[in-house]
């Protein structure tokens, strides 16, 4: 499912048009990556959490020839599904 889609299915669910119900879909990505880039939890009651994570900087290995390299410390965007989504899933 992409974005898209997933308007689609929100205007199908809600008798509103596609063009209004992408709008929607492109302003609740941009308010949850907004809130990230702030450091932000966010946490959508029933479905999950969204978490910024710092990930230190560490030594690794190229693959193509072994040699060591430096790979730079980094943030990382996590997500925890909630209960109710995980039960969902796994049936």
């Amino acid at each position: 499912m992409n974005n898209n889609d997933l308007a689609e299915a929100l205007a199908t669910g809600n008798g509103i048009t596609k063009a209004d119900a992408r709008k929607y879909v492109d302003g609740v990505f941009a308010a949850i990556a907004e809130a990230a880039v702030k450091g932000e939890e966010i946490s959508l009651n029933g479905f999950g959490k969204f978490k910024v994570k710092d990930s230190p900087a560490r030594e690794g290995r190229n693959p193509a020839n072994g040699e060591t390299i430096q790979i730079a410390a980094s943030k990382k965007l996590t997500f925890a599904p909630a209960k109710a989504v995980k039960d969902k899933v796994n049936g």
